[in-house]
């Protein structure tokens, strides 16, 4: 997970992330903690089923982005990181529109070179549109049915996690700590806010979430507030991270993750810290227990599903946040967070390879490999079809045996 800091520290934070780490390992326990754990065989319960396969451009490459496929109208739509938005046919795979978001308003001359939309935040959908944000601070709004602009706007900030949609608003939320609201049917401004933002914060950011009247959105700062949607006015805020150790790296605790809504609760976790149920309308904390993640919490029934920044995988109680399993096989593989289909939770990783954990026990029941350039998006499932895409832009919609 890359790191971002202000001014001239951004360069000195990425490069001891990508070089300085496994040459301060010097011990047998430290280079133990690096390791790559290797996929050994299981005895696959069932194979996966590809029920289409379509190209999205070039992925995202070894960017950092979150893109995940949305299903809306009966069209699968989803982006690169370049800027080029397609719209498929949900149960065939064909293709029924392409946009290309990098020259959207056909500006571009004959002669100009191709400059990159840099779309990393999104996709979401709804009012008959498909919602992008881009690392620019821009923000598209596309006809779903033909991919035409709708609208076009602007905020202050990379838009690096999808917006919330809902009661007519799109919230979008950026790593400067800028969280605007939209009239989702025109574009028109709606409120804007500033949240502060630590000078060292993981290279992600929470993705808003709309309930009952209020966005919830996780902080850099290791909080979890609620924001009334009609004018953006602050309600209650709670600690999620937990800070410790002695430099500003071991003191990271953004909650980047999105939070998670089911019934009156909110569910949360933080990169270090604690994994939190809050009460939606008072912000009181029913319980925390100790498990740190940038990853998406998903749920299925009374289970939770969280992996770890270790990658690993847990399943814990939502009534009291006790554990009932964990699977450790896949340390450091990079892991998407988890999602259930059927009976299972689906697991990415880094060598795009698909797991499937039996919900009960955490058991690896079955495997598929999607490409090697890897898949860090977490998985979409939608009427019990899984949709992966991977880092190079190949999509694939997947069924398992009912």
């Amino acid at each position: 997970m890359f790191m971002s800091k202000r001014f001239n520290r951004k360069l000195l934070v990425i490069c001891f992330l990508a070089l300085g780490i496994s040459a301060c390992s010097s011990t047998d326990d430290e280079d133990e903690d690096l390791k790559v754990a290797e996929l050994t065989e299981i005895k696959a319960l069932f194979e996966p089923d590809v029920k289409w396969d379509a190209s999205v451009g070039n992925g995202v490459g070894d960017y950092f982005s979150r893109i995940q496929p949305v299903v809306a109208y009966g069209k699968v739509v989803s982006v690169s990181r370049e800027g080029e938005a397609y719209a498929f046919d949900e149960q065939s795979g064909d293709q029924v529109w392409h946009a290309d978001l990098s020259d959207i308003e056909n500006k571009r001359g004959f002669f100009d070179d191709k400059e990159p939309a840099l779309i990393s935040g999104g996709v979401v959908a709804g009012i008959n549109k498909a919602f992008f944000g881009s690392e620019n601070g821009e923000v598209f709004a596309l006809d779903i049915e033909n991919g035409e602009l709708a609208w076009k706007g602007k905020v202050k900030g990379e838009v690096i996690a999808a917006p919330a949609l809902d009661s007519g608003k799109l919230v979008v939320n950026t790593a400067s700590g800028v969280m605007k609201a939209f009239n989702a049917s025109n574009g028109q401004d709606d409120w804007q806010i500033e949240q502060d933002v630590p000078p060292l914060t993981l290279r992600g950011i929470s993705a808003p979430v709309i309930a009952g009247g209020g966005v919830i959105v996780g902080s850099a700062d290791g909080s979890l507030s609620v924001y009334l949607l009609e004018q953006g006015r602050q309600g209650w805020t709670v600690d999620i991270g937990e800070a410790a150790g002695s430099t500003e790296l071991e003191r990271v605790i953004d909650v980047d993750s999105t939070p998670l809504i089911y019934g009156d609760n909110i569910y949360s976790v933080s990169s270090r810290g604690n994994l939190s149920a809050v009460e939606l309308r008072s912000g009181r904390v029913l319980w925390q227990r100790q498990y740190s993640s940038y990853r998406e919490v998903s749920i299925s029934g009374n289970s939770l599903f969280l992996t770890d920044v270790k990658g690993h995988v847990y399943a814990i109680d939502r009534n009291n946040g006790l554990e009932l399993w964990s699977q450790l096989s896949f340390t450091n593989r990079g892991l998407t967070g988890p999602v259930p289909q059927g009976n299972y939770v689906v697991v990415g990783d880094f060598e795009g390879y698909l797991h499937w954990l039996d919900q009960d026990t955490g058991e690896i029941v079955s495997r598929h490999h999607v490409d090697s350039s890897g898949i860090h998006a977490t998985p979409t499932v939608e009427n019990n079809v899984l949709y992966s895409q991977a880092r190079n832009g190949d999509l694939e919609a997947i069924t398992i045996p009912k």
